[in-house]
């Protein structure tokens, strides 16, 4: 597994990883449905500020050896929908989007020699609980999209989950 986000702000976690490029790969994985599909969620992106998204989360079958989610999870064990927003789009190298009603999604891309750096920046997290799951989602996604641009088997969704969520409430402090 690669480093464990850094939560920068009481609301905000910040993840970095480093992927195979070339970098327009990598925002196609960002922005098109099928391939955002294989590893976070698929659907429509109006890449444009104010352009609508449709987020169509299946965790469970993402690699096929996802796993059960462990019950706290039981809800997503289908499908999830979610909308979403664009607020700032810079092809291939920002895509800023509003995530439901209440947090903010930033994608940075940039090149470094042959890898492309992806930072992802989820701020406006409401509680310590929204902060474990999302950490451990995105810890997790990315994971899985690491996976998919090396071209081997991914790990599966739930079983890495629930490890990185039991690492980041050892890692996240506890609330006053």
């Amino acid at each position: 597994m690669n480093d464990f986000g850094v939560i920068t702000a009481p609301d905000t976690v910040h993840i970095t990883r480093r992927l195979p490029g070339p970098i327009e790969r990598v925002w196609a994985y960002l922005t098109e449905s099928d391939k955002r599909a294989q590893w976070l969620a698929s659907g429509p992106m109006d890449l444009r500020p104010g352009g609508a998204i449709a987020l169509t989360f299946n965790n469970s079958e993402l690699t096929g050896n996802d796993g059960t989610p462990p019950p706290k999870y039981a809800a997503h064990a289908c499908q999830a929908e979610m909308t979403a927003e664009v607020l700032e789009c810079d092809p291939p190298h920002l895509l800023r989007q509003s995530w439901g009603k209440t947090s903010e999604v930033c994608f940075t891309l940039r090149v470094e020699g042959d890898q492309v750096v992806l930072e992802v920046l989820h701020t406006r997290l409401p509680d310590r609980d929204n902060m474990l799951s999302v950490s451990a989602g995105w810890h997790a996604h990315l994971e899985i999209l690491i996976a998919r641009l090396k071209g081997e088997t991914p790990p599966g969704f739930w079983p890495l989950h629930t490890q990185l969520e039991a690492a980041y409430d050892q890692r996240l402090p506890q609330a006053p």
